[in-house]
């Protein structure tokens, strides 16, 4: 508190320290700088005072610590020189810490350590965060030569640290060695602990060794925590081997836990049950924080079943389940699915005298809404609220994010209300929800809304969200309003990062609209940014997609000078392309390049290569390539299928064609309703008429879903083939599974019959059009009124006329 009037006459000690101060080894040792240039600086000229020369805030902070200005210590009518005035107030708060201080060091001589680190944490506490220059700057000035002064500075050191202000205590550690003393190694551990989620970590841990400072046991737990943090699971089980490899630390069952923890949290469970093996060994006995991260790790795995069974063998080693175990266990049966199974655990918990906590019921809530079962999540929540329980928002959360995935947004609603009625604070992770969610249901005005509303109550919105809105706005092709959004993002000072500028960057080139993604992409490098392969790929699919192969080829080429790998997709969106415009040469040229470049193609590559193939007719070619995908592990899809069927049945070769077929059923794959259009429009133009009907028959009749197209096809080649009645009894057929029947169906039948003279069975179609509500068009008309006349049809002849009056269509 008293740092906060001294800094009232002077500028901020903190900011003069050189911005590389958190970086530990880098820190000079001329960090600090006298009190007397400080004091000779000039006030700010903005700083607002009274008339008798002392701001508001600055009269406020006196008044709560119980000191008068100086004036007022003066006979009334007596002006004060308000500099001096200054210089003497700070002069006594300098020597009310130099007493305190003083005092240090006879608690120090006494070793009464445990008062000295009491007196230093409430000068700290009063002090706050940046005070380390001017209380090391009032140990320098006052205490140099003293005795116990090091154990002093070292205690200043440990107690910045454990307070958490990590740069005050990297500056009293930088003085203690330019005072040529020596911090112990529980001021490093304590400074390294709190530097754990950071690189910094190991610089601390090589400056320890430096300096010739024996490592507690805390300092290897510490650094392999770190890593462990870090999701540095190799560098932290290499460290432990190393240090163990030379006998330097004797592990504990923390150490064994921490590395148990940090392979459970990047998928590696079998490395931790291998440590679970190694602590037993070493003669250590799990604790409950052993079995509970191994147990979890299992659950998040899937293994639920093992979960259980080592939860059981915990039991068996005395160690009784807690609700923290209980929680996992049912946690793991919701990420599988299994949410109706819980109750037997939740049974299990209340007869060994457990309550189920706000966990618990939270986990329950979010397995029941994530199974569609909303209704018995949000009855478990009345049920708690009834109980009395304070529901918290993360639960809320949870319960929304269900009710959008239904667009239940009229629940949505009366959920926030509810949340505002209890005085619930929506954190990130809800408001995120909440953008998230409207923006998939296109509810751009609420989304907006919501982030107004953060910016109200001081929530930084975060990129997710942004990203949110923006995609949204792109769907819906208000690129000018996702334009206007990303700008006011960069302008206002927010972070943006490439990931915003990707997705206008995409909005623009499925809305066709590829100019506007190039001007966008050339804002880049100026704001700082750097373009990412993802940018590269929109630009390439934009330019592909209008047809501007050079363009989009030479963005392809850009972005290999810049330094970036192109994917599979930035190869397979290129070569599809050419192989649409004809250019098959130039999509088997890039596929070349992309296997000698080690880039591994994917199962659209593949289809893509395939059907390049198939346009030049090298079927067996395309077969080679389908076997290297198997060989390369990828296994082929329907697409992958279909595309070589389709090559087969545009060269007629019946055979191949239904081979590839029947191997889709072996490969456990369901042909798609184009493998069906495929091979009934083969049947039909090779002839085989009657087949395709009996194939047609057998798929519908084994409940196999397929296209109006494959009826269609077969109508006309029946039509075509003087079939007209097996062409009315399919078509009879389309329009009991239910399909849409137009004008141009009925057409295409009537059309085939009238000019092979089948018109008594154009008939048959004319009324089924008619009883359908159909009218037939001028042109249908025209065709058979001519095939009437032409047949002597007289009476037909004059009831199409009829129509084609009734319709106002002109005489024919």
């Amino acid at each position: 508190m008293l740092l906060h009037i001294y800094r009232s006459s002077r500028p901020n000690f903190h900011l003069f320290l050189p911005g590389i101060l958190s970086q530990f080894h880098l820190l000079p040792s001329h960090a600090l700088k006298s009190s007397s240039c400080l004091l000779e600086a000039e006030l700010p000229t903005d700083h607002c005072v009274d008339a008798n020369g002392l701001d508001a805030s600055s009269r406020s902070l006196l008044g709560e610590v119980g000191i008068k200005p100086f004036w007022f210590c003066q006979s009334e009518g007596k002006e004060g020189n308000f500099v001096e005035g200054m210089m003497g107030l700070t002069h006594g708060l300098e020597d009310f810490r130099v007493s305190q201080f003083e005092r240090c060091h006879g608690l120090a001589r006494k070793g009464r350590l445990k008062e000295m680190r009491a007196v230093l944490r409430q000068i700290i506490d009063e002090e706050g965060s940046g005070s380390a220059p001017f209380l090391c700057e009032l140990l320098l000035n006052n205490f140099q030569g003293w005795d116990f002064s090091s154990l002093v500075w070292d205690m200043l050191a440990n107690v910045y640290a454990r307070s958490e202000m990590v740069h005050d205590a990297v500056v009293v550690l930088r003085q203690i060695d330019g005072l040529n003393m020596q911090a112990s190694i529980s001021s490093y551990d304590s400074l390294m602990y709190n530097l754990r989620h950071t690189y910094l970590i190991w610089d601390i841990y090589e400056i320890i060794g430096a300096q010739g400072i024996s490592c507690s046991g805390y300092t290897y737990n510490i650094l392999i925590d770190g890593l462990c943090k870090q999701q540095k699971l190799q560098e932290a089980i290499s460290f432990f081997q190393e240090v163990r490899t030379r006998k330097e630390f004797n592990a504990c069952i923390v150490t064994f836990n921490t590395l148990m923890s940090g392979s459970c949290n990047v998928g590696s469970v079998r490395i931790a049950k291998s440590f679970l093996s190694m602590m037993l060994k070493y003669g250590f006995l799990p604790d409950r924080y052993s079995y509970n991260t191994l147990i979890h790790g299992l659950c998040v795995a899937g293994s639920v079943g093992e979960a259980l069974d080592l939860s059981e063998h915990m039991e068996k080693n005395g160690i009784l389940l807690d609700v923290v175990t209980y929680n996992i266990l049912i946690n793991g049966f919701r990420l599988r699915g299994l949410i109706s199974d819980t109750w037997k655990l939740v049974r299990k918990m209340v007869i060994y005298g457990l309550k189920p906590d706000l966990v618990t019921y939270t986990i329950l809530i979010a397995g029941h809404c994530e199974s569609g079962n909303i209704e018995k999540g949000m009855r478990i929540q009345k049920e708690l609220l009834a109980c009395g329980f304070q529901l918290n928002i993360i639960t809320y959360s949870v319960i929304l994010n269900a009710l959008f995935k239904r667009g239940q947004v009229w629940e949505v609603e009366q959920l926030l209300g509810e949340i505002g009625t209890i005085g619930l604070d929506l954190d990130i992770v809800c408001y995120s929800t909440l953008i998230h969610g409207y923006c998939k249901l296109g509810e751009i005005e609420k989304a907006l809304e919501a982030c107004r509303l953060m910016r109200y109550k001081r929530v930084i919105c975060n990129s997710y969200a942004h990203r949110a809105i923006l995609s949204c706005l792109c769907k819906k092709g208000m690129m000018a309003e996702a334009q206007w959004y990303l700008d006011n993002l960069s302008n206002s000072d927010q972070p943006v990062d490439i990931i915003l500028y990707n997705t206008v960057i995409d909005g623009y080139v499925k809305s066709g609209d590829v100019h506007g993604a190039v001007g966008l992409y050339e804002q880049l490098i100026p704001k700082g940014m750097t373009p990412t392969i993802v940018t590269y790929n929109s630009l390439i699919y934009g330019f592909c997609r209008v047809g501007q192969l050079q363009v989009a080829e030479n963005f392809f080429r850009t972005c290999e000078l810049h330094g970036l790998v192109p994917t599979a997709v930035t190869y397979t969106t290129l070569m599809d392309a050419f192989c649409r415009a004809g250019n098959v040469d130039a999509t088997l040229k890039l596929f070349d390049e992309m296997v000698c470049k080690a880039i591994r193609p994917n199962v659209v590559t593949y289809s893509v290569v395939m059907k390049g193939l198939c346009y030049q007719g090298k079927l067996e070619r395309a077969m080679d390539i389908l076997e290297r995908m198997s060989s390369n592990g990828i296994v082929a899809d329907q697409i992958a299928y279909n595309t070589i069927i389709q090559g087969f049945c545009e060269t007629r070769k019946k055979k191949m064609a239904f081979k590839f077929f029947l191997e889709m059923g072996r490969q456990n794959l369901i042909p798609t309703p184009v493998t069906f259009n495929l091979l009934i429009n083969l049947l039909c133009m090779t002839g085989e008429v009657g087949n395709a009907e009996k194939f047609l028959k057998y798929l519908s009749d084994d409940g196999v879903h397929l296209r109006k197209f494959a009826y269609s096809t077969i109508i006309k080649a029946q039509c075509a083939k003087g079939m007209p009645y097996n062409a009315i009894q399919v078509f009879e057929r389309m329009v009991k599974a239910g399909f849409v029947v137009s004008i141009e169906d009925y057409s295409g039948a009537i059309n085939r019959l009238c000019k092979r003279n089948y018109t008594n069975e154009s008939k048959i179609f004319l009324n089924m059009m008619l009883r359908a509500g159909i009218l037939p068009d001028q042109e249908l008309c025209a065709v058979m009124c001519n095939a009437f006349y032409k047949n002597r049809d007289l009476c037909s002849f004059s009831a199409v006329q009829a129509i084609i009056v009734k319709c106002g269509f002109s005489y024919p």
